[in-house]
């Protein structure tokens, strides 16, 4: 327990760390990477080089500080990491390293301002912190291992199957290369895959969404090719995977991990709220639930570009006329000549929760949403307009602080 006074000394920090703490990050992760140069292969360094990881850690870090009185309100987001440390292999020994450059940091570019009390403090904190990690991280370990299938650290799978789904997405359908079985998940939860990307010199991992239902033997998962438009940086892994990975190669996995899952305690209608690749999971429960002959009521509602990105519509479209409860709706930012409506889409320009509410915003319903950042934040302000209590939203964001590309 903190006391009193390190506690008060912390949060006294957090306004200096909302305007300045991307600086502070920014130099934390050089420094870690330049004495500790074998971490880049634990990070994803097209974040790094595109700023996202060092804008995630900075709002943590001025969260943590001001909330220090009562961790508590950062659960969710404690329990997001979680899943993503075990994901990527982080061990108890890795946490003595980072606190080392994390509190060299604060003393480097606060300067003057980093007095020994105030630097004693956040050791203080953050030391409560990263034991509270380890457990819970333990606990994942654990429970990856215990499994029928389980393992932690990373398992060599076969790629069996390499199926292109869009001119954009791909998927990839794996077994364990040594003949074992496979663990089952809770639909919404990804894997994390590793591979050398010549250009950087270095394994890179990265998160990727299962795509299908629990219990096929196998795993699969469908990767958007990331082109680097708009000035972003290419996805360096995903390219890897289109260019390089071909039926019969072998991937390293870490098991499955992820708190972004459908509820299967609740009865309630099921709406699956989708944009561009976020349509990997939403395809995972939707599979889940139509194996088990689940008779709810089920939405799903994709958005993409147009018809060339239009990924799994021939499943989706399957689904949804064998199924009386499933319903399918489709909207594509650009329609073309040759496409038909109700069958390749169902309506052109970008998800009007409003306008579609008599046959997507169901009683009690569940609401799943996956997809890019301002997708999401549109969609979940267009369902609390419609009435939808925060506690039926359950979303997953790509990018550092979910599975990506």
């Amino acid at each position: 327990m903190l006391s009193q006074e390190v506690r008060t000394l912390v949060k006294s920090t957090a306004p200096v760390l909302k305007t300045h703490g991307e600086a502070l990050t920014c130099h934390f992760y050089a420094r870690m990477f330049q004495h500790n140069p074998e971490l880049k292969q634990v990070f994803n360094q097209g974040h790094q080089e595109g700023g996202q990881q060092q804008q995630a850690l900075a709002a943590a870090v001025a969260a943590y500080a001001e909330h220090i009185d009562d961790p508590s309100v950062l659960a969710p987001v404690i329990t997001r990491i979680v899943h993503k440390h075990v994901s990527l292999g982080i061990r108890p020994e890795h946490y003595a390293i980072v606190g080392k450059h994390l509190l060299a940091s604060i003393r480097e570019v606060l300067g003057e301002a980093a007095t020994d009390e105030l630097v004693a403090a956040w050791a203080a904190a953050y030391g409560q912190l990263a034991d509270l990690l380890i457990a819970e991280e333990a606990r994942l370990y654990a429970q990856s291992a215990s499994k029928e299938g389980g393992w932690t650290g990373w398992r060599a799978f076969r790629v069996e199957r390499k199926v292109p789904e869009s001119a954009e997405i791909t998927s990839f359908y794996l077994a364990p290369a040594d003949g074992g079985p496979v663990p089952g998940y809770l639909p919404g939860q990804y894997i994390s895959l590793r591979v050398y990307v010549p250009e950087l010199g270095l394994m890179q991992p990265r998160q990727y969404s299962l795509s299908d239902a629990p219990g096929q033997g196998r795993l699969r998962i469908s990767v958007k090719r990331e082109g680097g438009r708009g000035g972003a940086p290419a996805g360096s892994v995903s390219n890897v995977l289109h260019n390089h990975i071909n039926e019969g190669d072998v991937l390293d996995l870490a098991p499955p991990q992820g708190d972004f899952t459908l509820d299967d305690q609740r009865a309630a209608p099921v709406v699956l709220l989708s944009g561009g690749v976020g349509l990997t999971p939403m395809v995972s429960m939707l599979n889940h639930l139509v194996a088990r002959d689940d008779g709810r009521q089920i939405r799903f509602v994709h958005a993409c570009r147009d018809r060339s990105v239009h990924a799994m519509k021939q499943h989706v479209n399957a689904v949804a006329q064998e199924r009386p409860n499933v319903r399918k709706i489709v909207y594509y930012e650009t329609v073309g000549a040759e496409d038909q409506p109700g069958i390749d889409y169902d309506y052109s320009g970008r998800v009007d929760l409003h306008a579609i509410r008599d046959v997507a915003v169901l009683p009690d319903a569940d609401y799943y949403l996956c997809g890019p950042l301002p997708f999401m934040d549109e969609q979940r302000r267009a369902l609390s307009e419609l009435g939808v209590p925060p506690q039926r939203i359950h979303a997953e964001v790509f990018g550092t602080g979910g599975p990506g590309a």
